[in-house]
């Protein structure tokens, strides 16, 4: 019984611990391309996938397909994204399917692995931006309560009441 409880307490603490992207996904990723170096020289990386995540700043279909307009931020160890007061600029993450606006809304927090395919020059408040494009393998949103890098659960002793 105790090893039984030892063994479920050890998962617990571990789960918190998980990367957001399946293993799948980050064992295709390059870990050592950053973002940085994907915006330099988007032409060189065709073909390789990256681990990305940051702010959603936009959601647009067509009969293509569907594209997310992300504000890059760097990642933390378990995948997610860390906001600071600089990104290292925005990317698109392109899907096949239809992208739901009221799922993948504005503000939300993102990490995805995706396949760099080039670079698409749109208008951002009426200057061409060029944005590496990439197609999404996996995507994960990050819900507002999992932003925080410190654990979901209190310990604490005394008496509760309500007046």
């Amino acid at each position: 019984m105790r090893i039984s409880a030892a063994v479920l307490i050890m998962m617990f603490f571990l789960a918190g611990c998980a990367h957001v992207v399946g293993k799948e996904s980050l064992a295709l990723a390059d870990r050592n391309l950053s973002f940085r170096m994907l915006n330099e020289h988007t032409e060189t990386y065709g073909g390789k996938y990256v681990l990305l995540g940051g702010i959603i700043a936009g959601v647009r279909n067509t009969a293509s397909g569907g594209e997310i307009e992300i504000v890059q931020y760097e990642l933390d160890s378990r995948g997610r994204p860390e906001v600071s007061e600089s990104s290292g600029g925005r990317f698109l993450a392109q899907s096949d399917g239809f992208l739901d606006p009221l799922v993948y809304l504005t503000g939300l927090r993102v990490t995805l692995v995706g396949r760099v395919t080039g670079k698409k020059v749109v208008p951002l408040n009426s200057v061409d931006y060029a944005y590496p494009v990439v197609s999404i393998r996996e995507i994960r949103l990050l819900k507002p309560d999992l932003y925080s890098p410190y654990p979901m659960f209190h310990f604490g002793v005394g008496i509760g009441h309500t007046f």
